[in-house]
């Protein structure tokens, strides 16, 4: 049997999504957002002891993960939660967590 062969996929994606949760910074702008339907970066430079460029990258691995996604509103950009990807790591971590 291979390796790959006994992963599931609901393994790789809630390790993709912890993964992408697994720095404080990421974990406060996840709360922020399930808590409201959307900020903007420049809002989120205001609150958080950070370079953009940092913050910039973090929202970077927030979206690679599939966990938040962001639309164009030049010159800022609105993030929000992907609420089926949101849904979908809730249903796993708990299931994880049982």
């Amino acid at each position: 049997m291979k390796k790959e062969e006994i992963l599931t996929e609901d393994q790789k994606i809630i390790a993709r999504f912890a993964k992408a949760m697994g720095h404080p910074i990421r974990m406060y702008v996840l709360e922020l957002l399930s808590n409201q339907s959307c900020c903007y970066s420049g809002d989120l430079t205001e609150v958080l002891p950070i370079a953009k460029s940092t913050l910039s990258q973090h929202l970077k691995e927030l979206k690679n993960a599939g966990l938040i996604q962001g639309e164009i509103e030049a010159p800022k950009i609105k993030y929000c939660l992907n609420q089926e990807n949101w849904k979908l790591a809730k249903q796993l971590f708990a299931k994880f967590l049982r």
